[in-house]
């Protein structure tokens, strides 16, 4: 039984491995973009991309807030660069937004 139970949690560890969505991969199949706002967005909406998303831009915000307040600038100014850098480091095939917020594939 107790075997049973260590190689129940090992599969199913694996296969939320398996399935778990990294960054790289959902701009690899145009799962997600980056917008000109400094963030992050779902084109494809499913429960890996949305939390994906999430994580990432939770991280951008706060990233953008420490840089904010270090240098007296608004956190909106930081990710207003940081989307100029980040679109401009997107690689060929990856999905961004242009100026007039449309998504182009790079």
């Amino acid at each position: 039984m107790k075997f049973r139970l260590i190689t129940l949690f090992a599969t199913l560890a694996l296969s939320f491995a398996a399935f778990a969505l990294d960054l790289q991969s959902a701009k690899d199949q145009g799962l997600v973009g980056e917008q000109t706002n400094g963030y992050l967005a779902a084109l494809k909406s499913t429960a890996d991309v949305t939390a994906l998303v999430n994580d990432v831009n939770a991280k951008r915000t706060a990233a953008y807030q420490q840089i904010a307040q270090k240098n007296g600038i608004s956190a909106d100014d930081v990710a207003k660069l940081a989307a100029k850098k980040i679109i401009a480091k997107a690689e060929k095939g990856h999905m961004v937004q242009d100026s007039s917020g449309s998504w182009v594939k790079k």
